[in-house]
């Protein structure tokens, strides 16, 4: 097994999808996450960015939708675009509150169920964001949702402070699991990610196979981001070496 490296394509939302692909080419990464805010908005740029990424030898991991479960927002929009794009998975966000906050879970966790069914119908999986301020904001509750909605699949990123040995935790909790890869201080700083090398090697070993997805360069710099590359590939290599 092994981990198809890539980027997530909000991570530049001030570049172009014709310089996304061209970037993670001479990157050496094999896929992208598009995100629908800016790169992927409806179905004809889906289309476009789908015969860009075939033409290049890119594979599309998954559509990065905002769709918030529980807010009573059309999903069928998100799943026409996503299939469009030729997106094994979607990307949603668990609530608009956090597990401790939210008053309504059953409400969350119901649609959660309903765009999960939606979804497979066509092939897709939908995936949970960890995220503050949702019902995947802690571990525990998100392993909960999953038992509660069997169909979704978690996403997993550092939260801001985590310890290197509770995000291995995490991640053997959650695996099959993506990752959004990045390094960052207690106070949300952005760093390379060699600096995170403690952290991450023994995640992205235990994860075994999927997605590790590039995010938060320092700086939204390109030639950060051709570095946080190269760091990545090389744990990837070495990880796999070693196996």
């Amino acid at each position: 097994m092994s981990l198809t490296p890539g980027l997530v394509s909000v991570t530049f939302r001030q570049l172009t999808v014709p310089e996304i692909v061209a970037m993670v080419g001479r990157a050496g990464l094999a896929a992208v996450e598009w995100g629908g805010d800016v790169h992927v908005p409806d179905v004809a740029a889906a289309r476009d960015t789908a015969a860009r990424c075939a033409d290049a030898g890119i594979e599309v991991a998954a559509f990065g939708s905002y769709y918030r479960a529980g807010a009573g927002e059309p999903f069928e929009g998100v799943l026409a675009t996503a299939l469009a794009l030729g997106a094994p998975r979607i990307r949603v966000w668990a609530g608009r509150l956090g597990s401790a906050g939210e008053p309504d879970r059953a409400g969350v966790v119901a649609d959660l169920a309903r765009v999960a069914e939606m979804a497979a119908a066509e092939g897709v999986t939908v995936c949970l964001e960890y995220h503050a301020n949702t019902l995947t904001d802690t571990l525990e509750s998100t392993v909960d949702l999953l038992v509660e909605v069997p169909a979704v699949r978690p996403y997993w990123q550092p939260p801001i402070g985590v310890s290197a040995a509770d995000a291995l935790a995490a991640v053997v909790a959650l695996r099959p699991v993506t990752a959004h890869v990045f390094t960052w201080t207690d106070t949300g700083r952005r760093l390379p990610l060699a600096a995170g090398e403690a952290l991450w090697r023994p995640v992205l070993s235990a994860m075994g196979s999927g997605y590790a997805l590039l995010e938060f360069v320092p700086d939204d710099d390109p030639a950060a981001f051709a570095r946080d590359a190269a760091t990545l590939l090389d744990w990837l290599d070495v990880g796999l070496r070693g196996s």
